[in-house]
Formats: structure tokens, C-alpha cells, sequence
């Protein structure tokens, strides 16, 4: 049970969708709200089975590759510290692609890939599979559950911005950015320990 709460809350911090919730609102303000919701899910249930393949198919694609579990884990740790750096110190080049208004319907990018199902989530996919290949009930039980909360999260977008505003949702994001550093390296220090044991 500790073990899928914390996987969710590691996918959860990792899908972000605290920080990606001025990206939604911008991408989709001109459409109309019934429309918006049903696109939203659109995109969200086609960046959930991106997902499930990448956890499913994980440990084929280590395979296939000829990757070790500690490669995976260093390089999965590296990455998510670099996400984490950029959620609490973002550039002004990121603030810029935040504000882009996509004036067309977005379909598949850039709402499902990246900013929901990236390289990020991926990646920790691919090594949560491959770390735990006879627990993949529990850890696609885990994504569903992180999905479910993001989706929540995005279709509330109004509601959340209304009560926190956009610095409250900067401020949120960055606390998300320093629990995320912990998580990386954490994952970066195993890959490490594993590595000297073999």
C-alpha cells in the first residue's frame, strides 16, 4: 500500500499538473468550455495509454536496448533533477512558451506529449517496470490513480486559478520542484549504490 501511494505521488509530481495548469488554460481559453472539456480528456486519455505502453512495455524496450537497471535509475534521476531545476527556477524562454496561444485545437501535442505523458514520466515508467516487472498491476494502479488526480486538477483549472492565482500556482509549482529534487535524488543515489554491488 506505501509503495503505490508513493509511486502515485512521484507520477503525480512528475505529470505536474499544478505547473501545467496556466499552459491548459492559455492552449485552450478560446474554445468553448463544453468543447474544452471534452478535448482535455481527449488528450489526457490518449497520453494515458502512451503511458501504459511505455509500463508495459518497458521491460522489452531495457531488452531491446541492452540497458541496465542502474543506468536507467542514474539517467532517470538525472533527468527528473533537471525537470525539478526548471519548475523552481524557470527560464525566461519557458515563461515565454508558457504564455504561446496555440490558436487551432491541440491534438496529441503539446498538451498529451509532452506535458503530460514526457520524457520525464516515460522514462520512470520505463524504470518502475522494469524494477518491479511482477507488480505492474499495482504500479499501472498507481499511474490511474495519478491520472485520475491530474485530470481533476486540469478540468478545476478555472477554480484553481481563481483561488491561488497565477503567483499562488508559481509558488505551488516550486514546492513541487523541491519534493521532486528529493525523489531524484534519491532514484540517482540507488542507481549509484546499485552499480558499486555489481
Amino acid at each position: 500500500m506505501n509503495e503505490i501511494i508513493s509511486t502515485t505521488i512521484l507520477l503525480t509530481f512528475i505529470m505536474d499538473p499544478i505547473g501545467n495548469l496556466p499552459i491548459f488554460m492559455s492552449l485552450l481559453k478560446n474554445i468553448e468550455p463544453k468543447r474544452r472539456q471534452l478535448l482535455l480528456l481527449r488528450e489526457m486519455i490518449i497520453a494515458l495509454l502512451i503511458m501504459l505502453l511505455f509500463l508495459f512495455g518497458g521491460e522489452k524496450i531495457l531488452l531491446l536496448l541492452n540497458l541496465r537497471t542502474e543506468t536507467v535509475s542514474i539517467s532517470g534521476g538525472i533527468i527528473l533533477f533537471l525537470i525539478a531545476i526548471k519548475m523552481i527556477f524557470p527560464s525566461e524562454e519557458n515563461i515565454r512558451t508558457n504564455k504561446t496561444i496555440i490558436n487551432n485545437e491541440p491534438f496529441l501535442v503539446p498538451l498529451a506529449i509532452p506535458l503530460v505523458a514526457g520524457p520525464s514520466s516515460l522514462a520512470t515508467l520505463i524504470l518502475l517496470s522494469h524494477q518491479h516487472p511482477t507488480q505492474l498491476l499495482y504500479l499501472s494502479s498507481s499511474l490511474f490513480i495519478a491520472w485520475i488526480i491530474t485530470v481533476t486538477i486540469l478540468l478545476s483549472s478555472s477554480f484553481f486559478l481563481r483561488i491561488f492565482g497565477s503567483k499562488g500556482i508559481d509558488t505551488l509549482e516550486r514546492l513541487m520542484g523541491l519534493i521532486l529534487i528529493m525523489l531524484s535524488t534519491q532514484m540517482f543515489l540507488e542507481g549509484i549504490r546499485t552499480w558499486f554491488k555489481n
